[in-house]
């Protein structure tokens, strides 16, 4: 992949939209994370406002220190950057404290995972909503559209998506290009809403590589059967949350009414 090319035909992508929808900038979720970095360095550099946006629930010190190394490097380097870190640490807290909670643990963690997501989501778009800004996406193509490794109306819910036809290895191609700080390039994925140090692979339970050679390998037509021992696992582990998350990945079923019954 040629980063420079790439990197410049999303950053005009996002000028034009931009200025065919008469909006004023960018308000991007910054974590530490190599999606979020990418994302924010792109929107940057298309010299519109870009508002980064810090906001720990539980969050570990690695990951905020990681997100604050970022943006003090983005604002060093642009002027049209600016950041706001939301704590809402005490709001995810009252949330529990407040909702029912009689089934198992992993339920309740697996919930509470994916409320974290959506409470950010509602600060972008206040955020956005302040501003006439637009809300963007973070996600890379596996996570978008191979295993639907997000949540839906969380870091799912956005305006546009510029990074979403990026492999994970080509984001990193990508941010070596942008000079995303090295801290964030040799960081182990993790999407941080479990409070604890989790990494991506470790909850999907295949790296990325192999997830992309899953993608890749199923869009040939293999199957299951054409493959053994860790190529199998690989495989089936792809092929069941991409089954899983069509959900995601597919638009809001609608239920059409028969011309007949007007």
């Amino acid at each position: 992949m040629k980063a420079e090319k790439v990197s410049k035909h999303i950053i005009s992508w996002l000028k034009e939209y931009v200025e065919k929808g008469n909006i004023k900038g960018f308000v991007v979720g910054v974590s530490g994370g190599i999606d979020s970095a990418v994302t924010s360095t792109l929107c940057a550099s298309t010299g519109f406002p870009t508002l980064c946006v810090e906001m720990p629930i539980h969050q570990a010190e690695n990951q905020v220190s990681r997100a604050k190394e970022h943006i003090g490097q983005l604002k060093e380097r642009f002027d049209n950057v600016s950041d706001v870190q939301i704590d809402l640490t005490n709001t995810f807290e009252n949330f529990k404290n407040e909702v029912p909670a009689q089934v198992s643990p992993d339920k309740i963690a697996h919930s509470l995972a994916n409320t974290r997501a959506r409470l950010r989501m509602t600060s972008l778009y206040y955020l956005a909503g302040l501003h006439n800004y637009l809300v963007v996406g973070t996600g890379n193509k596996v996570e978008d559209f191979g295993v639907g490794f997000y949540t839906k109306y969380g870091d799912g819910g956005v305006d546009l998506s510029p990074i979403a036809d990026l492999m994970k290895s080509e984001v990193y191609e990508i941010a070596a290009f942008l000079k995303v700080p090295k801290s964030i390039q040799e960081a182990e994925p993790t999407d941080g809403l479990f409070g604890d140090s989790r990494t991506d692979e470790q909850q999907i339970g295949a790296s990325y590589d192999e997830l992309e050679w899953a993608m890749r390998t199923k869009k040939l037509g293999k199957k299951v059967t054409d493959f053994v021992d860790r190529e199998k696992e690989v495989f089936e582990i792809y092929t069941k949350l991409n089954k899983s998350n069509q959900h995601k990945m597919l638009p809001i079923p609608v239920c059409k009414i028969p011309k007949t019954f007007n």
